[in-house]
């Protein structure tokens, strides 16, 4: 409404104080714990190929399925789910290794069989990645000592297959069989990690210690 000054003229109309949207009361729940078993499940399965406990040839497809939905694609949503909470440690860390894995996938089915030799490069490739495994166990020191054993037996395991792939043994060489059993390992406290948190939110009380530092 219009308003009269001191000289008489009409003061233009004061406009409405906008109100702030209403909450539509949307959250994200915690994304660790799928991040985790998804990371957990494929590390464990690859791992048992590594380690050559299981050595049938077609074992790859299995591990490339779950590369591809559940390491890769569940693992990539769980960081992107991390970002919307703020969470820049799980968000890099989530979206890093589902993307590690998607691109294993990748490597596996698109690289074609007369590549030639490319041990060199696989070595490279995963010892990039336990660079980047080695300084997130860094920040993991902030987190519990359940993630950080993951980051830890993680960094690890990149090393061993980085060294078995760049030694070239003939298949599958020590230092590979050496990095399937670390992986084995690494699974099976991702496994943990991810059962303490589903377990402790669902129960609303700590049922699984994970020892926040």
């Amino acid at each position: 409404m219009s308003e009269t000054t001191s000289t008489g003229r009409a003061a233009p109309p004061t406009p409405p104080t906008p109100t702030p949207p209403a909450s539509s009361g949307f959250s994200v729940a915690d994304p660790a714990p799928l991040g985790l078993a998804g990371f957990a499940m494929t590390t464990f399965v690859l791992s048992f190929v590594n380690a050559n406990i299981i050595k049938e040839s077609g074992a790859v497809n299995v591990v490339l399925a779950l590369a591809l939905f559940y390491g890769g694609t569940a693992q990539l949503l769980a960081g992107m789910w991390e970002f919307k909470r703020g969470n820049t440690f799980g968000a890099t860390a989530f979206a890093s290794f589902g993307a590690f894995w998607l691109s294993y996938w990748a490597l596996v089915k698109l690289t074609p069989a007369n590549a030639g030799d490319i041990h060199q490069a696989i070595g490279l490739y995963l010892l990039a990645w336990c660079i980047f495994t080695a300084y997130m166990t860094l920040a993991a020191l902030k987190t519990n000592l359940a993630v950080l054993g993951v980051f830890v037996l993680l960094t690890l395991t990149f090393l061993f297959l980085a060294i078995g792939a760049f030694m070239n043994d003939p298949a599958p060489d020590a230092m590979t069989k050496v990095g399937g059993w670390f992986g084995i390992v690494t699974a099976a406290v991702a496994w943990y990690a991810s059962s303490a948190a589903v377990v402790n939110a669902t129960h609303g009380k700590t049922v699984l210690p994970t020892w926040p530092r």
